[in-house]
């Protein structure tokens, strides 16, 4: 009989090791799935499965479109793109080795409460306004997730954290067996960041727009500034000044030639009224109008036309008797050398000499000689 009772003992324990054994290897090719993790496509297994399957084509029908996907679309457009949500609301089902308490079974969900107190710690430790621990770059407008941790992190880079891992455990702490949920913290921290940047580049512009308006209205006190700010105001009213006037050079030449030409025109007319010879009783006027004058240079050779020359009796006489050069009167009451009235009467061009001074023909008459 005590034969028979240890043989049943040993029986029973060699059942409850393969049990056991039986137990944590499911344990542990159940957590070997990806289907497990909470950002891994539950969905992909199935497809992998249904490729691979030989298809009968006279089971396929052909699918009609309803129109229900496009408002399914439709509705999600309108969800708010701001609603926070748990990734993994399902729990997983107990494994056999977590039913007879070999492995610690997986935390309950945590509820809103329970969410509120996590993400109010992560707050508190500043993870949405650090970087991504895993890519070390801003959240910005990308995704993000809390871990029941508190920590935070993109969700795509958790997501491949958990395929090159092949378990669920936190990047940071590495807990197992977490629970995610999907915030926005990063993104409206980054909104309020973008619009402060905006704002401060605006006032900046501002205050920048009102101190160059100021320094161009109110003369600075220190005497090197406020000499350069007179300086530029004296060069911005010569400058307006110069815009104001016609600087056509070209078009003051014409203008200069034609008022010449016009008033030539007018001695020649002149010329033409008065004849052709003047008198003796004209010649004696226009001489004393020279005298009048006080004229004592040549005005072309800008030499003195005679020694203290004097009129007596209506002629001009030098005080010592010496004339070393002949004294031409024109008709318009100047006086030159004759030799110097000569050659510039054989440098003029034109058909009739003008008068070096006042440009207008004229009759000459020699005073002594």
């Amino acid at each position: 009989m005590m034969q028979r009772k240890c043989y049943k003992g040993s029986s029973s324990k060699q059942e409850s090791v393969a049990l056991t054994a039986v137990a944590l290897q499911d344990h542990i090719l159940h957590n070997l799935q990806l289907q497990n993790l909470s950002l891994a496509d539950p969905f992909k297994s199935n497809r992998w499965s249904k490729r691979n399957r030989p298809v009968n084509k006279e089971v396929i029908r052909a699918v009609v479109d309803t129109g229900l996907r496009k408002t399914t679309c439709c509705q999600q457009k309108n969800e708010d793109p701001e609603k926070e949500y748990i990734l993994d609301a399902c729990p997983q089902p107990f494994t056999l080795a977590q039913k007879l308490g070999l492995v610690e079974p997986p935390a309950i969900p945590l509820t809103t409460e329970e969410w509120e107190h996590v993400k109010q710690r992560s707050i508190e430790q500043g993870d949405s306004v650090q970087p991504c621990a895993i890519c070390k770059e801003e959240f910005a407008l990308q995704p993000q997730v809390l871990l029941s941790c508190s920590h935070v992190f993109h969700k795509a880079c958790l997501k491949a954290f958990e395929r090159f891992a092949g378990k669920k455990s936190c990047p940071m702490c590495r807990k197992i067996q977490y629970q995610t949920r999907v915030i926005h913290d990063g993104a409206r921290l980054y909104k309020i960041k973008c619009a402060t940047r905006i704002q401060a580049c605006w006032r900046g512009y501002i205050v920048r727009k009102w101190y160059n308006n100021l320094r161009k209205t109110v003369p600075p006190k220190d005497l090197k500034l406020r000499k350069a700010f007179f300086e530029e105001k004296f060069t911005e009213i010569c400058q307006r000044l110069l815009n104001s006037y016609d600087t056509c050079v070209d078009e003051l030449f014409s203008e200069i030639d034609s008022t010449i030409a016009a008033s030539q025109n007018v001695f020649q007319q002149l010329d033409k009224t008065l004849g052709p010879f003047l008198s003796e009783a004209e010649w004696g006027k226009i001489q004393m109008q020279a005298f009048r004058q006080d004229i004592s240079d040549c005005p072309i050779c800008i030499m003195p036309l005679a020694h203290s020359v004097h009129l007596q009796d209506g002629l001009l006489q030098d005080s010592h008797q010496a004339c070393p050069r002949h004294i031409v009167l024109l008709s318009c009451s100047h006086m030159f050398h004759s030799a110097c009235l000569q050659a510039f009467e054989e440098f003029s061009l034109g058909e009739r000499p003008i008068c070096p001074l006042c440009r207008s023909c004229y009759q000459k008459k020699v005073l002594y000689g």
